[in-house]
């Protein structure tokens, strides 16, 4: 089955944006509910994957600062490339709009998919929400990749 990712309208999609993300990090994360909606949803670049009979499946945001967060697949959907493709498709916009990097605040159980991306840890490991975080950063100079 066919993969689509395309920008979404916040406005118009929040439904489905929020579905994904309440059930990922919410359900099974068991991060609290008014943690998961912030005013940052309202300024960010949203991207939607959907598969071929238009049932999303993934989703991520880029914020003006270059920040990509909320990145969100689906259980049944995971390990079939949908992450690193909506990720890839984020740091493109990212290099588009001009940005000379970005950076993310990955759950440490996640630095391995984002390091194989190019993104370098930094810092201490930090609580967020009782998930141990540490920030990556990924420059995209022309070399960078």
């Amino acid at each position: 089955m066919g993969v689509q990712i395309m920008p979404a309208d916040w406005r118009l999609q929040q439904r489905q944006l929020l579905a994904i993300r309440v059930t990922v990090f919410v359900d099974e994360q068991g991060v609290p509910a008014q943690m998961e909606h912030d005013q940052h949803d309202a300024l960010a670049i949203h991207l939607l994957a959907t598969v071929d009979d238009g049932t999303p499946v993934a989703t991520a945001r880029l914020l003006p600062d270059g920040h990509i967060g909320r990145m969100a697949v689906l259980k049944d959907w995971r390990g079939q490339g949908i992450g690193t493709a909506i990720l890839r498709a984020l740091i493109e916009i990212a290099r588009k709009n001009g940005h000379d990097r970005v950076f993310l605040f990955s759950q440490c159980q996640a630095e391995a998919f984002y390091a194989r991306m190019g993104f370098r840890s930094e810092g201490e490991v930090f609580d967020d929400a009782g998930i141990d975080h540490r920030r990556m950063t990924l420059p995209l100079g022309q070399d960078a990749d």
